[in-house]
């Protein structure tokens, strides 16, 4: 559909009385609002963060940007912006305003800016906007006067909090040690047999005893040979040796030789060993050679002595293994507890291992918490002589002679524009709700007719004629009764600038 120029130009007139009813509304009381605003006055100050003269990690454990920041934090609270704007009588109806009302006024007027980055020194820029330049750097000193006390009592009070900490830690991860390394000497009188520390010495010793207790069952072994051979010698020959010390016959001689070669053997060698069997069988001949050439009417003068001779030797050899079988029974006994004390090494190691971890991780703590202690009272002594982290006012707050706003420029233009959008707006949203007939086109768009003909509405001249008056009036009444009825308003009701407050605050702009 085609616009049509004129059809919306004859609205536009139609509705221009209402429409710069509004203009001249909205333009009327920005520019009033920019007249008679009160002048503002801004005053600031401007501090910054010095590093501390002598570093010692506690200290200095906070930025200073993230310090400032909790500068900021701590003054902008609730009760330091009322008790100042009390104090101070920062506003004109301070007696109407409500806590609620101060508080979001002071927090809106006042102005708290960092500024720094990489390598840069941190400042922080604390401004305020009050009616008047005395009350404006009155509350500005006010604030500076609170970060300093705050943050003076604030770094003491933490560095005081850190070494009550550390000390409470010191204490304690002493007392665990003590606890500790009493376990650690109470484990290990309990467990004294059975420690990791002594493993290698108790293998030495098992070695020891097994290679001993080999040793011994060989020497009981020989004793017992011997025994038999005695007793064995002594049945084929009727006495221990020959008498009267006479020589040996030959076959005698070998038959001793023989048998020191058969124990020499089985020393070495099994009872079915070849060479063991062979000289058993050469002994054995020999034996009853020896046997067949010994005489058989032995006195039993000379054989007495000899029997008591051989009991007297068996009775030597049992001795020495009793003695034997005694010392095998100890040796066994303390193989068994080393056994059994190795056995338990393993599992008092590992218990042992995890008290020995424990104790050197608290002894780590407690080294770490005993230095961070030592940090923490060189801390306070550089605190004490003021050569720790501080802050500075590199520009106090001065009285301004000029003021800082408001902008009435922006004021009045804002106004404007309002007015114009405002009726623009009117004009737009009467045209989107009507929904009356007006012209052929939306016949046609309605209804899908085409219509044969349209019969414009004919004004007279006399219609005409008021019709024009009317509009003429219109504007008159626009043009000089909304300004009267606001000049009206402004001064004997409300001042305008104090209605546009309201009506902003209202809707929270």
């Amino acid at each position: 559909m085609n616009l049509d120029l004129r059809f919306y130009f004859s609205l536009f007139l139609r509705r221009l009385p209402v429409m710069l009813t509004i203009f001249l509304v909205c333009s009327v009381l920005g520019v009033a609002t920019a007249y008679n605003a009160a002048p503002t006055y801004t005053s600031s100050a401007r501090l910054l963060i010095e590093e501390a003269q002598i570093e010692v990690g506690v200290a200095n454990s906070i930025n200073p940007d993230q310090q400032l920041r909790l500068i900021r934090e701590r003054l902008l609270t609730r009760a330091n912006l009322i008790d100042i704007a009390n104090e101070l009588n920062v506003f004109e109806d301070m007696q109407d305003m409500t806590p609620d009302a101060i508080f979001t006024k002071m927090l809106a007027n006042t102005s708290v800016q960092l500024s720094g980055g990489r390598n840069q020194v941190t400042l922080m820029t604390i401004s305020f906007k009050a009616r008047t330049g005395q009350i404006a750097a009155r509350v500005v000193s006010e604030y500076l006067t609170l970060i300093q006390a705050d943050n003076s009592s604030n770094t003491n009070a933490q560095v005081e909090n850190t070494l009550a900490f550390f000390q409470r830690e010191v204490d304690r991860l002493s007392a665990d040690l003590d606890q500790q390394s009493a376990r650690i000497v109470s484990f290990k009188a309990e467990n004294a047999d059975a420690l990791p520390e002594d493993l290698d010495f108790r293998y030495g010793r098992q070695a020891q005893l097994l290679e001993r207790i080999d040793r011994l069952e060989k020497d009981f072994a020989d004793l017992e040979r011997q025994r038999e051979e005695a007793i064995r010698f002594f049945e084929t020959t009727g006495r221990l040796s020959r008498p009267g010390g006479t020589a040996l016959s030959p076959e005698e001689q070998q038959l001793e030789q023989l048998e020191l070669e058969l124990r020499r053997a089985r020393a070495v060698y099994s009872d079915t060993n070849p060479r063991v069997v062979l000289l058993q069988n050469q002994i054995d001949q020999l034996r009853e050679i020896v046997s067949e050439t010994q005489p058989n009417d032995v006195d039993d003068t000379f054989q007495s002595p000899e029997n008591a001779l051989l009991q007297l030797r068996i009775a030597e050899f049992e001795d020495r293994m009793a003695s034997n079988v005694n010392e095998r029974a100890e040796i066994e006994a303390e193989l068994t507890q080393i056994d059994s004390s190795i056995q338990a090494t393993a599992a008092n190691g590992i218990a042992l291992a995890t008290l020995e971890r424990d104790f050197a991780n608290l002894q780590s703590r407690y080294n770490a918490a005993n230095n961070n202690l030592d940090r923490s009272r060189l801390a306070l002594d550089i605190e004490a002589s003021n050569q720790g982290q501080k802050l500075t006012i590199i520009e106090n707050p001065n009285v301004p002679q000029d003021p800082s706003g408001p902008n009435r420029i922006r004021i009045a233009t804002i106004g404007v524009g309002a007015g114009l959008a405002l009726a623009a707006g009117f004009f737009v949203l009467l045209e989107i709700t009507n929904r009356t007939i007006r012209r052929p086109e939306e016949i046609e768009a309605k209804f899908n007719v085409t219509p044969i003909a349209s019969i414009p509405y004919m004004e007279s001249k006399r219609q005409r004629r008021m019709r024009m008056a009317l509009l003429a009036g219109a504007l008159l009444v626009v043009l000089i009764g909304v300004p009267l009825i606001l000049w009206y308003i402004d001064t004997y009701y409300l001042p305008l600038d104090v209605i546009v407050a309201r009506i902003t605050n209202r809707l929270g702009l």
